[in-house]
Formats: C-alpha cells, sequence, structure tokens
C-alpha cells in the first residue's frame, strides 16, 4: 500500500466517523490554543510590569532623604536627613561600581513655565549630565545639559515633548527663550521619555544654575546612580557602602533606614524576574497538562477506532497485509487528526494574540502579549510527538489482532 492509498483510506475513515474525528480534533486544539493563550498572557503580564521600569534604568540605585528613627552619638532621633553637593561628590568618588551619576534639585512651588502669550505649570528639575542615561530620555532635538553648562551655571533649558506641545508651535524651538517663575531660560533641547506621560511635562535645568537661582547653592533633594555591568550582590555591597559612607557623613546609625532612604531598582527587578520564571513554569505545566489531556482522548479514540475496525484488520492481515502495514496505518491516521487539530489550535491562539495586541493598549498588567518562535515550533513538535504516541499503543493493539478470531462472527 502506497502513502496516497493509505491517506484515502485514512480520510474515508475519518468522514464515515464524523463524531469521533470531529470530538478528537476539538480536544486536542484545545489543549493547544490553552498552551499558546496561557504562554503568550504570561509574556504579556511579564511586558506589562516590565513597563514599569522603562522611566528609569534597571541597575539604577536612588538616595533620598529621610528622618532619623535611632539615638546615635547623644544625638537624638527626628532629625531630618538633608544631602549637599560634598555628599554627591563623595559618593561618585569613592563608592564602588559607580557608573552613571546625577543629583536632583526640585524646584518647588508652583513653577510656571511661560513663552510669548502660552504659559502651563511643569516640574522643573536641576540635574547633572548623566541624568540623561538615568531616566532613558531620547533627545528628539537639540543636546541635553553638559559639564560646561554646570561649570558656567548657564541659563538653558531642556523641554519634553509635552512641554512643546503646550507652549510652543513649531515641534523643535531650539534657541527660544522661555521664562522659569520670571527668570528667562534659552532652550538647548527637546526630549522623549518611555516612561509616564508626566516625564514629558518635565523641564531640565542645570543643577548648578537651579541652586544658585533658587538661593539653594549646595542643596541635593536626591541622588541617583547606576553600578554598570555589576551583579545584583555587588550593587547590594555597593549600596550598603553608599549608607555607611552617609551615616559617617550625616551622624545618624548605618543600621537606620529611614535616615537614608536607598531604593536598589535591582530588587524590584530581581522580584519579578523571579515571579515570572515561576509564572512560566505553572503556565507550562498546566499547558502541558491541557495537551496531555486532549492526547489522552486521542489515543482512546483510536481505541475505539480499533475495536470498530477489527474485522476489517482482520481482513487485511488475512490477505497479506504485515503488521508493520497495520501499525503505519493506524499512528499515520492518529498523526494526521492531531496535527490537524494542532494547527486548528495553533493559529486560532496566535490570532488571538495578535487581536489583543492590537487592541489592549499599553497598561502595567497586560501588555504585548506573545510567544517567540521557538515556542511556536516547540509546539508543532509537540503535536507531531503526541500524534504518534497518541496512536501508538491502539496501533500495536491492531497489529497483533488474529485474523482467525477477528473474522469469527460475533
Amino acid at each position: 500500500m502506497n502513502v496516497f492509498d493509505s491517506l484515502f483510506e485514512i480520510s474515508e475513515s475519518l468522514r464515515t466517523h464524523k463524531t469521533r474525528t470531529v470530538l478528537a480534533v476539538l480536544t486536542v486544539a484545545w489543549g493547544i490554543f490553552m498552551l499558546v493563550l496561557l504562554l503568550g498572557a504570561g509574556r504579556g503580564l511579564q511586558n506589562g510590569v516590565e513597563l514599569q521600569f522603562k522611566d528609569d534604568a534597571v541597575n539604577s540605585i536612588r538616595i533620598y532623604g529621610g528622618k532619623t528613627t535611632i539615638d546615635y552619638k547623644g544625638l537624638p532621633r527626628g532629625r531630618s536627613i538633608r544631602y549637599e553637593n560634598e555628599d554627591y561628590e563623595q559618593i561618585r568618588s569613592n563608592i564602588e561600581h559607580v557608573d552613571k551619576i546625577s543629583a536632583r534639585y526640585y524646584v518647588g512651588g508652583d513653577s510656571t513655565v511661560r513663552y510669548g502669550k502660552q504659559q502651563a505649570a511643569f516640574d522643573i528639575r536641576g540635574v547633572h549630565p548623566d541624568h540623561l542615561y538615568l531616566e532613558k530620555t531620547v533627545l528628539s532635538a537639540g543636546r541635553y545639559i553638559n559639564e560646561n553648562d554646570l561649570t558656567e551655571r548657564r541659563k538653558v533649558a531642556v523641554v519634553g515633548a509635552k512641554v512643546v506641545e503646550r507652549l510652543f508651535e513649531q515641534p523643535a524651538p531650539l534657541g527660544k527663550m522661555i521664562a522659569i517663575n520670571g527668570i528667562s531660560y534659552q532652550v538647548v533641547g527637546v526630549f522623549t521619555d518611555d516612561g509616564s506621560q508626566d516625564e514629558e511635562e518635565t523641564v531640565y535645568l542645570p543643577i548648578t544654575t537651579a541652586q544658585l537661582v533658587y538661593a539653594e547653592p549646595v542643596r541635593l533633594h536626591q541622588m541617583t546612580y547606576t553600578v554598570g555591568d555589576a551583579t545584583y550582590q555587588q550593587s547590594k555591597e555597593s549600596e550598603q557602602q553608599v549608607r555607611e559612607l552617609l551615616a559617617q557623613r550625616k551622624n545618624f546609625s548605618p543600621n537606620d533606614q529611614r535616615a537614608a532612604r536607598i531604593y536598589n531598582n535591582l530588587d524590584e527587578y530581581k522580584k519579578v524576574t523571579d515571579l515570572f520564571y515561576w509564572v512560566r513554569v505553572f503556565v507550562a505545566v498546566v499547558g502541558v497538562g491541557t495537551v496531555l489531556t486532549g492526547v489522552l482522548a486521542v489515543s482512546n479514540i483510536m481505541v475505539i477506532s480499533v475495536a470498530e475496525r477489527r474485522r476489517e484488520i482482520g481482513i487485511r492481515k488475512a490477505i497479506g497485509a504485515t503488521p508493520g502495514s497495520i501499525t503505519r496505518l493506524i499512528v499515520l491516521e492518529s498523526v494526521i487528526v492531531t496535527v490537524i487539530a494542532g494547527y486548528i489550535g495553533l493559529i486560532s491562539s496566535l490570532g488571538l494574540l495578535e487581536l489583543l495586541k492590537a487592541t489592549v493598549p499599553e497598561n502595567e498588567y497586560m501588555y504585548q502579549p506573545d510567544v517567540n518562535t521557538f515556542v511556536v515550533v516547540a509546539v508543532t513538535l509537540l503535536v507531531i510527538v503526541s500524534g504518534t504516541l497518541a496512536g501508538y499503543l491502539p496501533a500495536r493493539r491492531a497489529a497483533a489482532i488474529d485474523p482467525v478470531q477477528a473474522l469469527q462472527p460475533s
């Protein structure tokens, strides 16, 4: 019997037993559909959570002031801890693994930005040049704050895309003069930011200029640095070094967590990656379990098929069919049913994921659900292997049928 004859016989068998065929196809298709959909949804959930890390460098450490909660060296608790330029310089010079570093000075109060007749309130921050990398800021026009701006205390500003939309008619207002709380600054750059919309409603100034103009020449509100290629453990060591350095400089206990509030972004990122490792394991177990349920259903259906065709198989063997040809025929039928079902489940699940990608807006819960090529290939191979396994045992049973007993009237 050649391949074409086998395929014709299989198609006739499937057409004759429509209900059995449809049930087998639906069972396997549902298993594949759920496996791919769960994997895609898991990836979409991970993408949504990772959106929260788009605003800042993942390997960054942020340092905020605080209040002491422990009496130390005769000094009472409740003291406010504030930072100054020298603290920034000490961290930059003495702490291991510091790569990019910037401080922030926030211009408080209602900061009104005016251009011509247009005006609006925006967030005003004084920063160092490395802030560009710490905030993952993307320049769309002009340049960012540089060292000469700091040294010469230039009155220049880098404005966000939303600031441009509110104040200017042209998309790149380079060289234009804006007034911040009545003081003029020249726009030297425009930026976009993948983080929240609020980030693009920000105006950056050289930190030395902001400190001088607003009468706090050494005051800092926040310090941030990245640890480059340092490992998670090395980042924790660097964090501890910062706490000890600041504790010595500001006279508070190194064990006082509230005196210096230090946030290691790698802590949160590690929690997320660890969580989603187990999410992927869970999804894989559930999905594979669902597929195996479908495979068992196909195997049971093939057992029923062999029982129904017992007499037919007996006749085949009586006229010279070998056990191997009987086995191949049953296994091939099982593989065809499983592959067709897998294709239906695969296409429908990928179609649904594409629909979700096109319709679900960017959010922190579900974003761009997808499966990679490796997963699709793995699912396809799983379908083929499953079809072979589903049909093998029934095929062995069919090959072992005694033609004499099979042809005896029941």
